[in-house]
């Protein structure tokens, strides 16, 4: 499912019309990134959890040449699923 059909979805579900539908998800997805940039954890009991993990610097290695490579540290977004979720999904 793409961004225009979960949007869709969204605007049947909640009886809205698509523009009205697009702007409640792009505002979602703005104020969910927002607060990970802060480092804000953002979670939906029973749904799941956004949050920021932080890696730290390691050496890999190129499947091409074998050869070692150093990968910087980095911060990554996380979601992690709720016991609701994982229970609709099974």
């Amino acid at each position: 499912m793409g961004k225009s059909e979960f949007i869709s979805a969204v605007a049947d579900k909640a009886d809205l019309n698509k523009t009205q539908a697009a702007a409640a998800v792009d505002a979602f997805i703005e104020t969910v990134t927002e607060a990970l940039q802060r480092g804000e954890d953002v979670q939906f009991t029973g749904f799941g959890k956004f949050s920021v993990q932080q890696r730290s610097a390691r050496t890999g290695i190129n499947p091409q040449t074998k050869e070692k490579i150093q990968i910087a540290a980095s911060t990554v977004p996380k979601f992690s699923a709720g016991s609701q979720l994982k229970k609709a999904v099974k």
